[in-house]
């Protein structure tokens, strides 16, 4: 992998990264209604989105034999991590919610070394650990106080996200778009929850439809965004960068809800400050390496 692309890779993941934080506020403005009924508005935005970039681009919706299982696997467990991550939402504490949800990029290193073969090393697995410990300081969950099922249901949401952008890798690396997997991931995350939608709806008024359709229009553009990212690099060298996330959570927390952060969450910033350049050091010596 060239430089450049790293490069790219991890402004895309940043970008990522702020387009999801922009989401979960909008998720959280719109009130209380149930967590699927919100995850299909955020599903649906983003699959006419990128049907639009599809019909614009006169890109073909034809998927080779080959990549069909790893298309499917990608929109089961990506949606099964929506469905967790906003099941967490609903029934924990945000800061618990949060934390599993971050877990998310330990499952896609973990599975890129099972599925894609992609080595990890000593100082890349140590880079990671010290940005989880920084979250921990930044969301400081309190486990003690959390319902277990709520929990369990929100590590299956950071293991779902996990095996999803493992397979975005698997599917970039091979050639297909990422407009097409976004499209039909959205679709299927859709079409899965529409029984349910029939059964249980909930009226909304129309601030509630314009938050949630702006919620959708961040997870389109992150959606897009970390499908890139994973295209461009492995998740070993680039999944460090989603962590950005719960820095701008929280700026955007305190500009709109007026949260301010304690002294414990500040020291969750340098750590993960410090583990991402780190990293960005490591990366560089190591491509320094390649050329020589």
């Amino acid at each position: 992998m060239n430089k450049e692309n790293y490069v790219r890779g991890m402004l895309m993941i940043i970008l990522s990264a702020f387009c999801f934080a922009c989401m979960s506020i909008c998720v959280r403005l719109s009130g209380d209604l149930p967590f699927v009924q919100k995850s299909f508005f955020r599903n649906l935005v983003a699959a006419v989105f990128a049907g639009i970039v599809i019909v614009r681009n006169h890109t073909s919706l034809k998927v080779e034999r080959e990549f069909c299982l790893p298309l499917a696997v990608r929109c089961v467990f990506g949606t099964l991590g929506i469905l967790c991550n906003f099941y967490a939402v609903d029934h924990l504490m945000v800061a618990d919610a949060s934390i599993l949800n971050k877990l998310s990029p330990f499952f896609a290193i973990l599975f890129s070394y099972l599925l894609l073969k992609e080595k990890i090393t000593h100082i890349q697995a140590a880079c990671v650990t010290l940005a989880f410990v920084g979250c921990l300081f930044v969301v400081k969950p309190g486990f003690q106080n959390a319902a277990f099922i709520p929990a369990l249901i929100g590590v299956c949401g950071g293991f779902g996200a996990g095996v999803a952008y493992t397979m975005v890798r698997k599917l970039g690396t091979q050639g297909v778009r990422g407009p097409v997997i976004v499209f039909y991931f959205s679709l299927f995350s859709c079409l899965v929850v529409i029984p349910w939608m029939m059964a249980n709806f909930v009226p909304m008024h129309v601030i509630q439809v314009g938050t949630l359709l702006l919620a959708g229009l961040f997870a389109a553009g992150g959606q897009f965004s970390v499908t890139a990212a994973y295209t461009y690099a492995p998740a070993r060298k680039i999944s460090i960068y989603d962590y950005s996330q719960i820095i701008f959570a929280t700026i955007l927390g305190f500009l709109i809800f007026g949260e301010i952060p304690d002294a414990y969450s500040f020291v969750g910033y340098g750590l993960i400050i410090a583990a991402s350049f780190f990293m960005y050091l490591y990366n560089r010596k190591q491509h320094n390496k390649q050329l020589n």
